[in-house]
């Protein structure tokens, strides 16, 4: 309870005190382990991975093969890339430090727009904080209602779907359930497009050598999940598109590949890895790569793409690799996810 919780008008004075309502925002990245060793790389693994949504197999099938082959040996090669980018100062994942910055900026953001009405925090779908931990908290701090934005520009089940699944799991646990909302994909929002456009002039322009392309690599899914209805891979299509629009290129200055392949099966192509190694040995020896999909940078950029799919380019002939951040905390990203939410809180806070 806050200092402000007092009891009702006209309730008996034993009547339990309520807090002053206002307005949670509630944003969602994925997650990361608490820590690089083996059991904290197991756990979070483990719950990943067993999400549904993220690996629908058969549990039958895929329970045996996670638990006693996967598992025990992934969480070693997974830690060694965790540590390879730890932010060794706070002892957590750049992508923690980075939600925190950005919860930070949102609500400094909210707060001048709404002052005390709106609370503002994060929760990740796997690991700490949990979704159930931060809405029990908003509701007890007096949120009557909640807005729900998962950190994803483009939907897809196993992102943004997976992310409200564990939102509402948390509401069902809740004797006094708030008001809810959540926030759509935002991939074709202009203010979202600017600022990729803005990140990529300034790579640009700060880049050792002008890129010849640029790649814009999204994290991949299974091509069976875009034939099942998942509209993720337009979505894609699409923000690339507005993007080269808002920059002014040509097509052939710019292109969608899709990065993160796991398991056998076929996923969206090109393949990020094998694409760059073929622009290399076309005469692309100058490249650059943004991931418009990640709101924060993380493993799958820092490690993946700043290591893995640039040493393919390179081993492929290529010689000047840039890599564009994520949009992190850029005050153009923030301006934009402030849009964003404000647009979803109207009738609620205006």
């Amino acid at each position: 309870m806050t200092d402000q919780a007092k009891c009702p008008a006209h309730a008996p004075a034993d009547h339990p005190k309520i807090p002053a309502e206002k307005v949670g925002v509630l944003i969602a990245n994925l997650g990361t382990p608490d820590d690089t060793d083996y059991w904290s790389m197991r756990k979070y693994l483990s719950e990943f991975l067993s999400d549904k949504r993220v690996i629908d197999y058969p549990s039958w099938k895929w329970q045996p093969l996670l638990q006693l082959i996967i598992l025990s040996k992934r969480p070693f090669s997974s830690g060694k890339a965790y540590r390879s980018i730890w932010n060794e100062d706070k002892n957590e994942s750049p992508l923690m430090t980075i939600t925190k910055d950005q919860t930070q900026a949102l609500r400094a953001a909210l707060v001048d727009r709404y002052g005390d009405q709106v609370m503002v925090e994060f929760c990740m779908r796997y690991g700490n904080p949990s979704t159930q931990s931060k809405v029990q908290e908003m509701v007890q701090a007096g949120c009557t209602k909640i807005l729900f934005l998962p950190l994803y520009p483009q939907y897809a089940g196993a992102t943004s779907a997976t992310a409200n699944d564990q939102f509402f799991r948390a509401l069902m646990l809740e004797k006094w359930q708030p008001a809810v909302r959540t926030v759509s994909a935002y991939f074709d929002d202009p203010a979202y497009i600017d600022a990729l456009a803005q990140s990529v002039e300034r790579g640009f322009a700060t880049a050792a050598k002008k890129p010849d392309i640029l790649v814009v690599s999204y994290h991949g899914m299974p091509k069976r999940y875009l034939l099942e209805g998942d509209p993720y891979h337009c979505q894609c299509q699409k923000t690339t598109r507005l993007l080269r629009e808002r920059l002014g290129w040509a097509d052939t200055e710019i292109t969608t590949t899709f990065q993160s392949v796991f398991g056998p099966e076929e996923w969206l192509r090109p393949y990020t890895v094998d694409h760059v190694a073929d622009l290399a040995r076309q005469g692309k020896k100058s490249i650059a790569v943004i991931a418009p999909a990640f709101s924060a940078d993380c493993i799958e950029t820092l490690e993946e793409i700043n290591e893995e799919i640039r040493e393919s380019f390179e081993h492929a002939g290529g010689e000047t690799f840039t890599y564009i951040p994520c949009l992190n905390d850029e005050p153009a990203h923030i301006a934009a996810l402030a849009g964003v939410v404000e647009r979803n809180l109207a009738g609620w806070l205006d």
